[in-house]
């Protein structure tokens, strides 16, 4: 055994994260519900590559709206 080692210790983030999740056994359902809420989503290459071909170039000075003919 080494040294350093604690025998059977937890840490309090870990201690507390373990009760929050005894109190609430469905937290885990929740936080996968709130992420594929937001996160896990389909991609749509096509329609991706559609939209990145109909972008209009920008302007060099983006508040002039006509180029000068002087």
């Amino acid at each position: 055994m080494s040294f350093f080692a604690r025998p059977h210790y937890t840490s309090d983030a870990t201690q507390f994260i373990d009760k929050l999740k005894a109190d609430k056994p469905t937290l885990e359902q929740e936080q996968r519900q709130g992420r594929a809420l937001l996160w896990d989503k389909q991609i749509d290459r096509d329609f991706q590559a559609k939209a990145a071909a109909t972008t209009v170039p920008q302007q060099p000075y983006v508040y002039q709206t006509q180029a000068d003919p002087h």
